[in-house]
């Protein structure tokens, strides 16, 4: 894409937020942002109107555990 106005980027990952009409359903990043937070993680914007947006996620590291 082209970038995200700054005013946008807060409601992107809102359920049903679209700014492509009837050709999406809105629910994309929602999800997205629901499952990194299950799982303890972050995503971060970055995003300049004409340049382009960079998502970041970090996921934490767990190590793996045995029985005893």
């Amino acid at each position: 894409g082209c970038g995200i106005p700054e005013e946008q980027i807060k409601k992107i990952f809102g359920f049903f937020y679209s700014t492509k009409g009837s050709k999406g359903t809105g629910i994309g990043l929602a999800v997205v942002e629901k499952i990194i937070k299950e799982h303890q993680g972050k995503i971060k914007v970055a995003s300049k109107v004409g340049k382009g947006t960079t998502f970041t996620i970090t996921l934490p590291y767990l190590k793996k555990t045995t029985k005893s």
